[in-house]
């Protein structure tokens, strides 16, 4: 299915086009086994894209260097709305989720965390404009919300405050990779159970003969509640970082190790992180040449430590 026509104007997004993408050289290292790191980093560098760098620049015009099908996971959380200012910077929604689809392997996931804006007493609604139109690149979508405790007053004064944000999981059909995390406390742990799991595939329950044991943990739901800021992340200069956890936690489930991560809204760095201590590579776009060296610093001193150790 090929990716609708983009309409500049949609998501009152400005594009940055400047500039050349490179010629691959995959067909020189056709036969080669892929997987393997160093072959990953021998291609990169024909690319002129190396992996585990962040590189500074238009997102776009940077994603077009890439193959298509290379990578396996994106984790990222856009600037959105008037709620987060972006050092000045515009960027082009519609063309970055075109290219997203194309760069994306079969099977590989893009989490898109996301809010909306209250303007004049509603919601701004352009995270539904977003899922729907990377629905109609040809991504699959799973909705699952980001809860901060004690997240404050955000929101409009005559309804609930708000305490969630949007976790988009777009998949390039199904998941290929799916680590779901067992961590919540089954309260009838110890017991027997006679309903089975759901299938994956077709929804409908299996039912396990003689029941089953019911385990200690089960998996957690599609709401994760986070804590923000005072989790022991590292302190940033970046307006908005989004929590370790919520990065790892996403790396954990949809990819695995020697995988490669890509945030093309790199910010300070959380993505690129979590993907090195999960024993991920990972390629980082980011627009201001601030949020790099914050990163870069940020990335020096978590290997300075893990080096310690």
């Amino acid at each position: 299915m090929n990716p609708p026509e983009k309409s500049q104007n949609s998501f009152g997004l400005v594009a940055s086009a400047h500039g050349v993408r490179e010629k691959s050289m995959k067909n020189a290292l056709s036969g080669r086994p892929r997987r393997v790191k160093v072959m990953r980093n021998i291609l990169s560098v024909f690319k002129m894209l190396e992996i585990n760098k962040i590189y500074c620049g238009d997102n776009l015009t940077l994603i077009k260097q890439l193959d298509d099908n290379c990578i396996d996971l994106t984790v990222t959380s856009p600037p959105y709305d008037n709620l987060r200012t972006y050092n000045g910077f515009c960027w082009d929604f519609e063309g970055l989720a075109q290219e997203l689809f194309r760069v994306t392997k079969d099977g590989g996931v893009v989490v898109w965390v996301v809010g909306d804006a209250t303007i004049n007493g509603s919601e701004t609604g352009t995270s539904f404009r977003q899922a729907l139109y990377f629905m109609e690149c040809g991504f699959n979508c799973e909705t699952m919300i980001y809860k901060v405790p004690g997240a404050g007053a955000k929101g409009s004064n005559y309804f609930y405050w708000q305490v969630f944000e949007y976790m988009f999981v777009f998949s390039k059909g199904y998941p290929k990779t799916s680590n779901r995390i067992k961590d919540k406390k089954n309260k009838r742990a110890g017991s027997i159970s006679t309903s089975g799991l759901k299938s994956m595939k077709t929804g409908t329950r299996l039912h396990p003969i003689g029941g089953t044991v019911v385990s200690d943990y089960g998996y957690r739901d599609n709401v994760w509640e986070i804590l923000a800021g005072n989790n022991g992340d590292d302190s940033t200069d970046h307006p908005a970082p989004y929590p370790e956890k919520l990065a790892e936690d996403h790396i954990i489930s949809w990819s695995n190790k020697c995988d490669l991560i890509l945030d093309p809204f790199m910010g300070s760095g959380t993505t690129a992180k979590m993907a090195l201590k999960n024993e991920r590579d990972f390629i980082g776009f980011e627009i201001s040449q601030e949020y790099v060296d914050i990163a870069n610093k940020r990335i020096e001193g978590w290997k300075e430590q893990t080096r310690l150790f």
